[in-house]
């Protein structure tokens, strides 16, 4: 345990948690602004590649290594600027949220390295996720594409939760196409 914290010095790893599938885990990194957190996953990555090694372990970021009736593994983002974390920000979210809800397709496509192929077999619109085919949102809705929390539902302001990107993405390619769709820069 003390080698693998003092290599994860300086990375921001916020938890980490068991998940569905027998011997499957996640963390979670962040916060992070904008391109970083892209770097620190790929760093965390590149670590916990190497650890396991130490152990024997194998590790895959296939967003359904094993095919069947689970939910698959995700790689799911939290996004906020600076107007959604203030008082009335939850109209700077529903914005963001309907800027994306025309762009479905272009971000499937941005959010596995195989153009979407790899995350048709973890969106089926069962088992906690939307469909690869239609877009939705909702308060606490974890079979939504985006998921505003319940307590920023309740402030009125915070965050919101892409729940669509794999296990498998590039987090710079995920970011950028974010950006480009709330930003309005494409």
């Amino acid at each position: 345990k003390q080698r693998y914290q003092r290599r994860v010095r300086g990375i921001k790893i916020a938890g980490s948690n068991a998940e569905v599938m027998p011997s499957q885990w996640e963390y979670q990194v962040g916060p992070c602004e904008g391109i970083d957190m892209g770097d620190h996953l790929w760093v965390s990555r590149w670590i916990l590649m190497r650890v396991a090694e130490e152990f024997g372990i194998s590790v895959s970021l296939d967003p359904k290594p094993v095919p069947g009736e689970w939910n698959g593994a995700g790689c799911h983002t939290n996004i906020s600027t600076l107007k959604m974390r203030e008082e009335g920000g939850m109209e700077h979210i529903m914005a963001a949220i309907e800027k994306m809800s025309g762009k479905q397709r272009e971000h499937i496509a941005e959010y596995d390295p195989n153009q979407g192929r790899d995350n048709s077999r973890r969106l089926t619109g069962r088992h906690e996720t939307a469909s690869i085919e239609t877009f939705s949102h909702g308060v606490a809705n974890r079979g939504a594409s985006i998921r505003i929390p319940r307590q920023c539902a309740h402030d009125g302001k915070g965050y919101f939760e892409d729940r669509r990107p794999a296990s498998n993405c590039d987090p710079y390619s995920v970011t950028s196409r974010i950006m480009k769709t709330i930003c309005a820069l494409d």
